[in-house]
């Protein structure tokens, strides 16, 4: 059983210090990025591990991405148990599942029920709050 690393706390100072502006509007201040942003991962295909920017920590990998056509990276779970907290969005009309970075608590995106097998959840994510490290080929 993977253990979630400790919890990082930011203050909003420091958060502004080391994230872009689109960084943090994303992920501090729950935003979302447009739709097939470019350098947004949608169309990354190498094999790797999506980490947070905010503390490094593998939350994706690419062994559980998949094409959803809706212009942000999709993912059917994330890495490992624990890294991905949720909670109810009402910032829409209907409700949503919002998810954050267990150990940094930065917004990455929403999760659905319409993804594929085995999970059938589509975890929608910003890009914009990933750093993609290819794994070594060899």
């Amino acid at each position: 059983m993977t253990q979630t690393p400790p919890k990082v706390v930011r203050s909003d100072e420091e958060w502004k210090s080391i994230l872009t502006e689109e960084q943090y509007r994303v992920g501090v201040k729950d935003g979302t990025e447009r739709a097939f942003t470019p350098g947004n991962y949608q169309d990354e295909k190498r094999d790797g591990d999506y980490h947070c920017v905010g503390c490094d920590t593998v939350l994706w990998q690419s062994d559980h991405k998949f094409e959803s056509g809706t212009g942000w990276p999709s993912f059917f779970q994330p890495a490992s148990e624990g890294v991905i907290d949720t909670k109810r969005d009402f910032k829409m009309i209907v409700p949503r599942t919002e998810c954050h970075c267990a150990v940094c608590g930065l917004h990455q995106g929403h999760v659905f029920k319409d993804g594929p097998p085995p999970t059938g959840l589509r975890w929608c994510i910003n890009g914009a709050i990933l750093n993609f490290v290819p794994r070594e080929e060899g």
